[in-house]
């Protein structure tokens, strides 16, 4: 089961802007890509790094740690198709910005 969980107002992400917001013991790294907003697992699969915290290029945001990249819409990487990070829909209403999370 899953849930919708409000994780941020649309004023706290402006356009190029990103959070991290923990929800549950998990980290999830929100992203506004030119009035698009999603949502991926906040680390880096490679060693943990803050991707909320990582410079965002378009839709692909670098890892603060050591570069591995990842877009933000649908959780791939160049660097091959067996490596991604989780994706989370995204749904807006009024000026919140909720976010589906799977129930613990």
């Amino acid at each position: 089961m899953s849930k919708f969980v409000k994780m941020a107002t649309l004023g706290e992400l402006p356009a190029g802007g990103a959070k991290e917001v923990e929800h549950e013991g998990r980290i999830y790294a929100l992203f506004n890509v030119d009035g698009r907003i999603s949502c991926i697992d906040g680390f880096c699969p490679h060693q943990g790094g803050p991707l909320a915290e990582g410079e965002l290029d378009g839709c692909m945001v670098a890892c603060p740690w050591h570069g591995w990249e990842f877009n933000v819409q649908t959780g791939d990487t160049p660097m091959g198709p067996r490596l991604k990070v989780d994706v989370f829909e995204v749904k807006i209403e009024g000026d919140e910005v909720l976010v589906l999370v799977p129930e613990s």
